[in-house]
């Protein structure tokens, strides 16, 4: 599954440290700047479900 995260610098590092609680993340972008809203960022993940253990 591929999510795209929004947001400034600080909600984009809190995503995805909430994604690798519960997903595999298995690749992701740099992040990008917002062309509309300065000072805003948005970064492609792509992640897995984990497997049960």
């Amino acid at each position: 599954m591929r999510i795209r995260l929004e947001g400034n610098r600080a909600e984009i590092t809190l995503g995805m440290i909430h994604l690798r609680e519960v997903f595999d993340v298995t690749s992701m972008s740099r992040a990008y700047p917002d062309r509309t809203r300065p000072r805003s960022y948005r970064m492609y993940v792509t992640i897995t479900p984990r497997k049960s253990r």
